[in-house]
């Protein structure tokens, strides 16, 4: 579907194009000037995306971020990416949602997405941070 948007098959509300990404307003917006940025080429997951997309995906995202809070003048953003099917991913293309966060929202902090948060001992936090260094 993306990719479709990208090459102009479907019509966007388009906020934003580089060479490697494109800001267009969602389809089903969660807020008043909810924008997703897309890069061009098509990756499914964050890890698939080469660094120097990745670099012209991020740039995209830093110069959207403060243009949509100017825009509907909202004192905040919630940035997010459902990064996989489980994660919340619907559309298997990576994209950064930029929604809009105003103090009567209700929306909450990212944190709000777990009522019960697991506990692991200092150990367990020193072996998954051990694994993690390994795989990168």
């Amino acid at each position: 579907m993306f990719c479709s948007i990208v090459e102009g098959e479907l019509p966007s509300h388009t906020v934003h194009e580089t060479a490697d990404a494109l800001a267009f307003l969602d389809a089903n917006p969660l807020a008043r000037g909810h924008t997703l940025v897309v890069p061009k080429d098509h990756h499914e997951r964050l890890a698939d995306v080469p660094s120097e997309t990745a670099t012209g995906f991020y740039e995209a995202l830093h110069d959207v971020v403060p243009a949509v809070e100017a825009a509907v003048d909202a004192p905040a953003t919630t940035v997010a990416v459902n990064n996989g099917e489980p994660a919340g991913q619907e559309v298997p293309h990576v994209h950064a949602h930029v929604i809009p966060r105003f103090p009567d929202d209700d929306a909450g902090p990212v944190h709000a997405l777990f009522a019960r948060r697991p506990r692991f001992s200092d150990a367990e936090q020193d072996a998954i941070a051990e694994e993690i260094t390994i795989n990168i």
